[in-house]
């Protein structure tokens, strides 16, 4: 046994308490997606369970082996590449956005190729941007006071990202938005600069907003209304919101046990966007509590990650990718007990997903490549 540490040690460097976090999320991904796609499998499988259990299992996998093989890479080769990243992300979108697969009255996906496999282009996007601003913002390594540092090599890209990923997926474009102000905040950029990009956003929203009653098979206007007009009137939620709150209500304090939830009969996407209810109503107020408390531990530990960061870049890169995972967990949470809009955000690392889940691997292991950096240059302490 002890050997089995010593090598999972040698093996997995960085913060060690990230990985274990990894590790917790993804077991509760496995029993709660398990639990919850049984009105999945009867439409599509007769009833077989166990195929989404092996699918997402696999994907789950997949997804940890990303982590390691990203953990063991330099973190400044994401550096490197964060142009190329960006440039392919632009055709993506915009190929999403005219030939994508729909789902839901939303064009989210293309399907590659021969193998038949759909890709969510917007997850590679948030990643591509984030990547690029920290690199764009650590470049400088000074206050970003003038228009020339500022406008072109950090403003115009996130409007462009964010535009283009906005028509058929607000929440994510909204939330990536926020998340590049807030790096451009913490990475000394000039407020009237920030204020700049938050005008033009604002400008950006309302052109969408009046395209979309034009172009309503492209712009989803109308359905960003209807959600803000279900949130602000109807005092109780939506059938979604209502369905998610019976279930969490039903869990009360202990929970009703793994694969005995009843509103997973009744909730749309109850593995997806809604699969923080199902493991209430399962695992009770406390199975709850535990996931706020791992992203929660997780902010810190990254936190602590980024003050001890000696390179701009790391930080930078740790900060925008950790902000993307923790807030887009708190707003799906949000989204289950009527404190926000239904987003459609989903809960990483824990719903079922496909490019969602590699890409939030991805995240991780740049972040633990950033930790094992930090941890390698640590001074030794002699006393």
């Amino acid at each position: 046994m002890s050997n089995v540490v010593a090598r999972l040690n040698a093996e997995l460097k960085g913060d060690k308490a990230i990985w274990a976090i990894i590790v917790i999320m993804a077991v509760f991904s496995l029993l709660a997606v398990y639990s919850s796609t049984g009105t999945l499998a009867y439409k599509y499988r007769g009833g077989d369970t166990e195929a989404f259990l092996l699918k997402h299992g696999f994907i789950l996998f997949g997804g940890v082996l990303l982590t390691y093989l990203c953990h063991n890479m330099s973190y400044m080769t994401f550096n490197r590449a964060a142009p190329v990243l960006l440039v392919i992300s632009v055709p993506l979108l915009i190929y999403t956005m005219a030939f994508g697969v729909e789902t839901n009255e939303a064009r989210r996906w293309i399907e590659i190729p021969l193998v038949g496999v759909t890709f969510q282009t917007s997850d590679f996007a948030k990643l591509a941007l984030i990547i690029y601003v920290a690199r764009a913002i650590s470049a400088k390594q000074v206050y970003i006071k003038d228009l020339g540092s500022a406008f072109l090599p950090i403003i115009v890209p996130i409007l462009i990202i964010c535009g283009l990923i906005a028509p058929s997926d607000l929440s994510t474009a909204v939330l990536l938005f926020f998340i590049c102000v807030m790096m451009m905040f913490v990475g000394r950029v000039s407020i009237k600069y920030i204020l700049l990009l938050l005008l033009l956003g604002v400008m950006v929203f309302s052109v969408l907003i009046a395209l979309g009653d034009i172009f309503p098979e492209f712009i989803r206007s109308a359905t960003w209304k209807s959600r803000i007009r279900e949130f602000v009137l109807e005092e109780g939620g939506g059938y979604q919101v209502q369905q998610a709150k019976i279930a969490i209500a039903n869990g009360e304090w202990l929970g009703r046990g793994p694969g005995n939830s009843i509103q997973r009969n009744y909730l749309p996407s109850p593995y997806a966007d809604f699969i923080y209810a199902i493991i209430c109503e399962e695992y009770g107020i406390f199975g709850g509590a535990l996931i706020l408390l791992l992203y929660v531990m997780l902010f810190f530990r990254i936190t602590r990650l980024i003050t001890k960061s000696p390179k701009a870049f790391g930080a930078m890169v740790a900060l925008g990718l950790s902000l993307l995972l923790i807030i887009q967990a708190f707003i799906n949470i949000a989204v289950s007990v009527h404190l926000v809009p239904v987003t459609g955000l989903t809960l990483p690392m824990i719903s079922m997903g496909g490019t969602s889940v590699l890409f939030t691997c991805i995240a991780f292991g740049i972040i633990l490549s950033v930790s094992k950096y930090v941890e390698a240059n640590q001074p030794i302490d002699v006393t």
